[in-house]
């Protein structure tokens, strides 16, 4: 009986550990509904950090890309202005001569060096994170124009204020893009801005403090980078890639192990093919509702002219945003929208960018057959601390578009060659043929096809920012 008992118990224990089983393994599985919504999420959480991996990839990691840079921790300046060959960032400036490079902490701190800079000119370094956050600032506007030296450090690092550093500045992950902007102050000023630039500082903490450098050989992953892929399911492979270089903070546990489902951020990584077919289409489906979200979070908020103020800055910034300007808890689509349509903008306080995307909601600006016209009032001009800007760009790419006279912006540099109206106005031609002879210093020139525009204010005033002066509009007009 005792042995009858003790079988019959052993039965009833594989039973319920196959019942059990069973139920965990139903319980696991993804239903459609819930692929397309993790889907959803992770590419609208996930798009600037791809588009941050574009960047790392023709900049840093892929040596045959016709834009490469430099090593991570190495500087990379030129001093000239972005032109229509320069394709890996959209909405490109074309004010400020860049530097650009990609830091390493994994090995040790490094340190950011700072010459004495004249006190008329803007420049700033905006440094940011993986995320795409703008975690710090150093220049005119934060430190000042003055020397100095600041240890950029990961979040492990433990120590002390090195003698020699100004200020100590974490950022939350191991890698981040650096990008320095100058300030031109006229064509024949590239010889002076490049000696600034070669005064520009960068190096390990170690060699700052005369030691020799900690340097980890790594056999860095390439992932190949095919333009067009953040656009669909094919950007969820660069994704795993760059989020198995992040730690998730408290606050994302819940959509990092969502993303986990899929594969996202595993060792294992994502494969679309090792779901079935319902579910593939299901995560199909939910990145093209990720990307319409994005698509139509820019079409709302397309005339506000602060908008930039408010979807630029730190990962503190951003949460505070959302919730004040758009009620929400949940700051990602602003940050996708951000690299959309402006990877590496600056944060209001840096620089604010009114934007002119349509001339009606839903009508793109065509210069096919239309021209168009900006007139500042007299004393209307954008209240900047520094300059100001209008380019425009190529709707269909993005970029600066090609142009018998090779111009892609007019600025403040220019003042004294702008033609003003009798009554003290300033009026810019927005247009593909040129104006005139007599206004043509007035003239930005326009593709035959759709365009928008982007004016820039560098340092920008509180009227500004506060919304007390408002961008002129951008008006459609007889030729």
């Amino acid at each position: 009986m005792k042995h009858f008992t003790s079988i019959f118990l052993k039965i009833i224990g594989i039973l319920f550990i196959g019942l059990l089983i069973n139920s965990c393994t139903q319980e696991d599985k993804l239903s459609p509904e819930q692929a397309r919504e993790i889907a959803k999420e992770a590419y609208v959480y996930g798009f600037p950090i791809v588009m941050n991996y574009k960047t790392m990839y023709n900049y840093t990691l892929n040596e045959t890309s016709p834009e490469y840079k430099a090593p991570f921790n190495e500087k990379s300046c030129e001093a000239r202005l972005l032109t229509p060959k320069d394709r890996t960032v959209v909405t490109p400036n074309s004010d400020t001569p860049y530097c650009m490079f990609w830091v390493d902490l994994r090995d040790e701190p490094q340190v950011i060096s700072l010459p004495e800079m004249e006190p008329e000119r803007f420049y700033h370094f905006q440094l940011i994170d993986l995320y795409t956050h703008n975690f710090a600032y150093l220049g005119t506007l934060t430190t000042g124009n003055k020397a100095g030296n600041y240890l950029i450090v990961n979040s492990n690092w433990k120590g002390e204020k090195p003698e020699g550093i100004d200020q100590v500045i974490t950022c939350e992950t191991d890698l981040f893009f650096i990008v320095v902007r100058t300030q031109l102050m006229g064509n024949d000023d590239l010889d002076h801005v490049a000696s600034i630039q070669d005064a520009y500082g960068a190096q390990s903490l170690s060699s700052f403090l005369g030691k020799t450098s900690v340097v980890s050989h790594r056999d860095e992953q390439v992932l190949e980078w095919h333009d067009g892929d953040e656009l669909t399911v094919a950007m969820f492979p660069y994704l795993n890639y760059m989020l198995n270089l992040t730690n998730a903070i408290a606050s994302e546990s819940t959509i990092r192990k969502n993303m986990e489902k899929l594969g996202l951020g595993t060792k294992q990584g994502f494969d679309i093919n090792s779901f079935d077919k319902e579910i593939q289409k299901a995560i199909e489906d939910g990145v093209a509702q990720g990307l319409q979200e994005m698509k139509d979070f820019n079409v709302a908020n397309s005339s506000d002219p602060l908008i930039s103020a408010k979807i630029f800055g730190t990962r503190e910034f951003l949460t505070k945003s959302a919730k004040e300007n758009f009620n929400s808890n949940n700051f990602y689509v602003m940050r996708a929208v951000a690299a959309l349509v402006g990877l590496y903008g600056n944060s209001g306080t840096e620089a604010l960018y009114p934007t002119y995307l349509m001339e009606s909601p839903g009508v793109l600006f065509d210069a096919s057959n239309n021209a168009y016209t900006m007139t500042f009032e007299k004393d209307k001009l954008p209240p900047v601390n520094s300059f100001w800007s209008l380019s425009m760009y190529d709707g269909p790419t993005q970029l600066f578009i090609e142009n018998p006279l090779n111009r892609y912006l007019l600025n403040s540099n220019s003042i004294d060659d702008f033609v003003f109206g009798d009554d003290g106005s300033l009026t810019l031609y927005v247009q593909k043929d040129s104006p005139g002879a007599a206004l043509e210093a007035n003239w930005l020139p326009a593709p035959g096809g759709t365009f928008y525009c982007v004016m820039r204010l560098y340092g920008p005033k509180e009227e500004a920012l506060s919304g007390e002066w408002i961008n002129p509009p951008l008006l459609k007009t007889d030729q």
